[in-house]
C-alpha cells in the first residue's frame, strides 16, 4: 500500500511570514491578517482539502540581528506587525467541524499555570482539535523586551521547558479526576472536591502549589508540536512531541533528520512513529507544468532579497548584513536554530559552500524549505519520492501568496494525491489526536506525559 501523506498548511497573524515581499502581491491577502474572515475562509479552506491542520508560527521580539536593529525587519513587514495567534483558533474552530489547531506559544515568558487554563479553554472549545507547538524562543530581542540581557543558553531554555512540560503535565492530566465533575443537581454538587488535587509542584524554576482551574478537556493534554532540531532540541521532541517539525534543504539531508528523531524517540521508550514528522516545503502548482514556472517567476519578482537575510539572520543568529553577497556562510556557532547553519553548508551536492547571495535566493519564498514547482502530476511525483526516500510523514506547507497558495494546494495537488490513493478524501472522527494517531483521545501510556496521571488509587502524581 502506498504511505499516506500529511499536510499541513504553515501560517503566521503578521504579514510577512515566510515570504518576505510577498505582500505586494496584488492576490495576496496576507495585509488582511486583522480581519477574522480572513482566517475563518481559510480555515474552510483547508478543511476542504482534508488538511491535518493548520499550523500558526509565532514570535516575541523582532528580527533585530541583521543590521543590528528592527529597522530592516519593521521596513520588510518580516514578521512584524505580528497579532496573538492563539485568539483566533475559537472563530475558526466556530466554521470547522475536523480541522486541527497548532498554536506556538514560548515557554521562556509566560507562567505554566495560567497557559494551561488558555490551552483547555481552547481544548474546550475546539472540541478537542487544539495543539501546541513548544518553542523555548530564540530571538535575543524577546529577551531584551522582558527584561532579561538575553535569552538563556540553548540547552538551558529546554532544560526550562522540560521543567515548564512537567508543570503542565500535573496540571492537565493529574489534577482532576475522569469523573470529578458529577453536576448532582438533587445534592447541589457541580464537582467532587475530593476528586480534584493541587499538583504542589516545587522544582529548580517553578514553584506551583494549586488546582488545575480548567475541568479535564476533550484530549486533557493537547496534542505536542516542537520543531528543535539540535541534538537538545531532538531530545526534548522525542520526549514530549506528538508531532515534529524539521526542514532540510535536500532529501540527504531529511533522511538523516528523520532517522535520527526515530532513533530519538525509540531511545526515549516510545515508538519510533509515535511522532507524526513534517518537513516544510512550498509547493508551487497550476494546471500545467507550463503554468506552474510562469507563476513561480511571477512570484519570484516580488519576493525581497533583505528581508530574506532579516529572516535568515534572526534564524541562524548571524548578522548577514556584515557579509559580502558573495561570501560564503562559514562555520558559525549560533545561540539561535542551530541546526540552520548546518542545513546550509550540507544543501549543495557539489560540496561547496553556499553564499549570502544563495540563502537570500533560497528564502525569497517559504523561508527556510526547499521549494516544489510543477504541474500536480509533478509534484505529487515529488511529495511522494521525499516521502519514500526520507521517512517523513508529510509536509509543513508555507504560502507564497494567501490564500492563493493553500488554494492551488487545495484546487490541484489534494485531487491529484486522492487520485493515487495516498491522501485522505474525509476525517476520521474525533479529536486532532485521535485523527493523526487513531488510538483514542489520551496522551499513550508510554508518553512522559501520561506519568502524571492520578491512579484510581489516589497515587500521587509520577515523578
Amino acid at each position: 500500500m502506498p504511505r499516506r501523506i500529511h499536510l499541513n498548511a504553515f501560517d503566521m497573524n503578521c504579514v510577512a511570514h515566510q515570504s518576505p515581499g510577498l505582500w505586494r502581491h496584488p492576490d495576496d491577502r496576507s495585509p488582511d491578517y486583522r480581519d477574522l474572515r480572513y482566517w475563518t475562509d481559510l480555515a474552510q479552506l483547508l478543511e476542504r482539502g482534508v488538511f491535518d491542520g493548520i499550523f500558526i508560527a509565532d514570535v516575541l521580539g523582532t528580527y533585530d540581528v541583521f543590521g543590528a536593529d528592527a529597522t530592516a525587519a519593521i521596513r520588510q513587514g518580516a514578521q512584524i506587525p505580528v497579532n496573538d495567534p492563539m485568539m483566533l483558533v475559537s472563530a475558526m474552530a466556530a466554521v470547522t467541524e475536523h480541522l486541527g489547531f497548532g498554536v506556538t506559544a514560548a515557554t521562556g515568558f509566560e507562567h505554566p499555570y495560567p497557559f494551561a487554563r488558555r490551552a483547555s479553554t481552547l481544548d474546550h472549545l475546539t472540541n478537542g482539535r487544539f495543539g501546541w507547538n513548544v518553542v523555548t524562543g530564540y530571538l535575543p530581542a524577546a529577551a531584551r523586551a522582558m527584561g532579561e540581557a538575553d535569552q538563556m543558553p540553548h540547552d538551558q531554555r529546554y532544560d526550562h521547558a522540560d521543567e515548564y512540560l512537567e508543570v503542565l503535565y500535573k496540571l492537565w492530566e493529574g489534577s482532576w479526576d475522569d469523573d470529578a465533575v458529577v453536576r448532582d443537581a438533587e445534592r447541589g454538587v457541580f464537582t467532587d472536591p475530593d476528586k480534584v488535587h493541587a499538583i504542589d509542584h516545587h522544582g529548580r524554576f517553578f514553584d506551583v502549589d494549586g488546582i488545575h482551574l480548567s475541568e479535564p478537556s476533550p484530549q486533557r493534554t493537547p496534542v505536542i508540536y516542537q520543531a528543535g532540531a539540535s541534538p537538545r532540541g531532538q531530545r526534548f521532541a522525542a520526549e514530549n512531541a506528538e508531532a515534529i517539525f524539521t526542514g532540510a534543504p535536500t532529501k540527504e539531508v531529511l533522511a538523516r533528520t528523520v532517522a535520527d528523531i526515530r532513533k530519538a524517540l525509540t531511545e526515549a521508550g516510545r515508538d519510533p512513529y509515535s511522532a507524526k514528522i513534517y518537513t516544510m516545503l512550498t509547493v508551487i502548482t497550476d494546471e500545467s507544468s507550463q503554468a506552474a514556472r510562469a507563476k513561480h517567476e511571477e512570484l519570484a519578482a516580488y519576493s525581497s532579497d533583505e528581508g530574506a537575510l532579516v529572516f535568515m539572520s534572526g534564524w541562524m543568529g548571524v548578522d548577514l548584513s556584515r557579509y559580502d553577497l558573495d561570501d560564503p556562510i562559514g562555520d558559525v556557532e549560533s545561540n539561535a536554530i542551530q541546526s540552520a547553519v548546518a542545513s546550509f553548508q550540507q544543501a549543495d551536492p557539489s560540496g561547496e559552500e553556499w553564499t549570502v547571495r544563495d540563502i537570500a535566493r533560497w528564502g525569497g519564498i517559504g523561508g527556510m524549505g526547499p521549494r516544489v514547482v510543477g504541474s500536480p502530476a509533478e509534484v505529487a511525483d515529488e511529495l511522494q519520492s521525499w516521502v519514500d526516500e526520507t521517512d517523513v510523514d508529510g509536509f509543513n506547507l508555507p504560502y507564497a501568496i494567501t490564500p492563493g497558495t493553500f488554494a492551488d494546494v487545495v484546487t490541484h495537488l489534494v485531487p491529484e494525491l486522492q487520485r493515487r490513493g495516498v491522501y485522505p478524501t474525509g476525517y476520521t472522527p474525533g479529536t486532532l489526536r485521535h485523527k493523526l494517531f487513531g488510538q483514542g483521545d489520551r496522551l499513550p501510556a508510554e508518553h512522559r506525559g501520561a506519568s502524571y496521571r492520578r491512579r484510581l488509587q489516589g497515587d500521587t502524581l509520577g515523578e
